[in-house]
């Protein structure tokens, strides 16, 4: 009971610890992991199929080999800007690239790129901000004016709990004067990494010198739906119009609002979104400047949104990141990606912490509940069952655009196992402990270790060895016994074995059974003594001892006056297991059990209380004064044999 009370109580206590340590550890790190696993199992869904209303233009590795080597003359920009704003009914386009150096070998295209992006009424452009100062020379209230001027988009900013999370940034990117001021609207490219250098989230509005901006996704939406007016809520960016209603679940940290990205299957090609080689634009504008047919029909950009960048793996122009569907994603995909979010309104939800943390401590304590009272293969089938259920709902979940974890509650699952079986494992030792200790009441405790040791063993059979048997008697005890009452005798007896037990263990003996008011005890076996006939006559002179002193006690007590014999021999014995496959009993069976018990009935004879055979007293005569008594008859023998009361001990340290 004391046991179940504090040990128990702290045990919980010690594995509710691990489970809150586990968790606040984990939670980050597999949320993450499970975003990854999940994204990358159910991408082949029919829901995960981007949208054929956007398109990439992309500066590759052909286009290289087409036009030239790179850096490009800026005006070639142009030429796909124009052909895609003149000759198709696109709807808008998105370009992803930053012009922030000159072009010294080639002034004169950039002037006329410069002045010609003013003409492109459905292009968007990026930029990027920066935790880094402005560069010297650079007028930062005007950039910072022209940059609000561009960013032409309303964002209503409704947040309570998370508008005063600081932002850290002080500049964007330095575009070229001339392309800043004729570009018509530009939003941020800015794409962030978790901590271990993955992308997850689309970033849709940041925070910059108390305002708020747009990303280039979020402000190509605005243009597409018409929507110019987005309010932004502790838990979502929203905007509404006749046509279009967009609720994205976002969260703002540190000046940035951002959103779990909604991956989409890639083609073979390694993008999700339709993909144009920019060459191949290029060359279709120049063939239809030319009256000839252009190599892209300009039908396959109706009504399309188009995004235009590089990723090339020659010549620095790579721009992929790493993310939960491939190592090495376009930058230009993702941020098609994030518009095709937006259009679609399909983005993930996360689930909050209070369910991961629900969620994960039903399971620890399930599983911890299922191993305490089941038996360990049924708890490990049910804990193996549990993984695959919650990994089948985790795979609907996820399906369903709502991302939850998938790694800690699985490994809430180990967890619990563990605590569970180190929980059970104590009980259980506990258990035995308390099960040896109530065994102890009933066989001696050496015995019981002997055959704890040996519980793979326990069979019939014994061995034939030397030890020194004391028997121990209380004087007409039956007579006296018929005077009282139950209850007395009872604890009388209780009394008078609880004070001589100790005794004979305290002298390397063993109890080996009571019988009624008699004390069988051995020495020698199975506990080893250099002299165990020395063992048992200090013994027996100790329990003499300790009976004088009980008498006093009882008599003042009102109690009668009890008298005890002691007999012992020495002598071979058959001990160990007897009985019957079902039953046995750990006894000594012999010649010198007999004489033992044969002798201390002398002492009645005698008038004795402690009296010992031949046997015992040659291997004990130079530390006992005896009175010899001859020629006794000992029931059984043939010859008579001597016997010895001991008197005192000497030569005692």
């Amino acid at each position: 009971m004391e046991f179940k009370q504090k040990n128990t109580k702290a045990l919980f206590i010690i594995f509710i610890v691990i489970f809150a340590l586990v968790y606040a550890i984990m939670t980050d790190f597999s949320r993450m992991k499970s975003y990854n696993i999940m994204s990358k199992l159910t991408l082949n869904n029919k829901k995960n199929v981007a949208s054929s209303d956007i398109a990439l233009v992309v500066i590759d590795d052909k286009s290289l080999h087409d036009i030239g080597r790179w850096p490009w003359k800026r005006e070639y920009y142009l030429e796909i800007f124009d052909y895609i704003e003149t000759y198709t009914n696109a709807k808008l386009m998105g370009y992803d690239g930053l012009i922030m150096a000159p072009d010294s070998e080639n002034p004169k295209s950039d002037e006329k790129f410069f002045k010609g992006v003013k003409n492109f009424k459905k292009l968007s452009a990026g930029y990027a901000f920066s935790y880094d100062e402005f560069e010297k020379g650079i007028n930062s209230l005007e950039y910072d004016k022209l940059l609000k001027e561009k960013s032409n988009l309303k964002i209503f900013d409704k947040r309570y709990k998370t508008k005063k999370t600081k932002s850290y940034l002080k500049s964007f990117t330095a575009l070229q004067g001339e392309y800043f001021k004729n570009i018509n609207s530009l939003g941020f490219v800015n794409v962030p990494e978790d901590s271990d250098g993955y992308v997850r989230k689309a970033s849709q509005i940041i925070e910059y010198k108390d305002s708020l901006y747009p990303s280039l996704a979020l402000l190509m939406y605005s243009k597409y739906t018409g929507i110019s007016n987005f309010i932004l809520t502790d838990k979502y960016i929203i905007g509404v119009s006749n046509d279009y209603t967009l609720k994205i679940p976002a969260n703002s940290s540190n000046g940035f609002t951002s959103d779990f990205i909604h991956f989409y299957k890639t083609q073979d090609d390694g993008y999700s979104h339709i993909k144009y080689s920019a060459s191949d634009v290029i060359n279709s504008y120049r063939a239809v400047k030319k009256g000839e047919k252009p190599i892209l029909d300009p039908e396959l950009f109706n009504n399309k949104v188009i995004f235009i960048g590089a990723n090339a793996n020659a010549q620095a122009l790579a721009d992929v990141a790493r993310t939960p569907i491939a190592e090495n994603f376009s930058g230009l995909d993702i941020q098609a990606t994030n518009f095709n979010n937006l259009l679609n309104n399909e983005y993930f939800r996360v689930v909050s912490p209070l369910y991961d943390f629900l969620g994960c401590l039903f399971i620890f304590l399930l599983i911890f509940y299922l191993v305490s009272v089941m038996s360990i293969i049924n708890a490990l089938l049910s804990s193996v069952l549990a993984i695959f259920l919650y990994t089948i709902f985790a795979y609907f979940i996820y399906s369903n655009s709502v991302a939850i974890n998938l790694i800690l509650p699985l490994t809430m699952v180990i967890v619990a196992l563990s605590c569970a079986y180190c929980y059970r494992y104590l009980i259980e030792d506990n258990k035995k402990a308390k099960i040896q200790k109530a065994m102890g009441k009933y066989l001696s405790y050496d015995v019981m270790e002997n055959v704890v040791k040996n519980i793979d063993n326990i069979s019939l059979g014994g061995k034939r060895a030397n030890v020194t048997v004391l028997f121990a008697d209380i004087r007409n005890f039956t007579s006296i016994s018929e005077n009282m009452e139950a209850d007395l005798v009872t604890k009388i007896l209780n009394e008078y074995f609880s004070a001589l037990v100790p005794i004979v263990e305290e002298h390397n003996g063993i109890l080996n059974k009571f019988m009624g008011d008699a004390v069988l005890a051995i020495f020698g076996e199975p506990k080893k003594s250099d002299n165990h006939a020395l063992d048992a006559v200090k013994c027996a002179y100790k329990m003499l001892k300790k009976v004088k002193y009980l008498q006093e006690k009882w008599l003042d007590e009102g109690k009668p006056k009890i008298e005890i014999g002691v007999g012992i021999s020495t002598g071979d014995v058959f001990i160990g297991n007897i009985g019957s496959q079902d039953r046995l009993e750990y006894t000594v069976i012999g010649d010198t059990v007999n004489t033992a018990s044969r002798i201390e009935n002398y002492n009645k004879v005698y008038k004795t209380n402690f009296l010992i055979s031949e046997t015992t007293y040659k291997q004990v005569q130079e530390y006992v004064d005896v009175i010899t008594i001859k020629n006794v008859v000992i029931r059984g023998k043939t010859n008579k044999i001597n016997i010895y009361e001991v008197i005192r001990l000497v030569n005692q340290e």
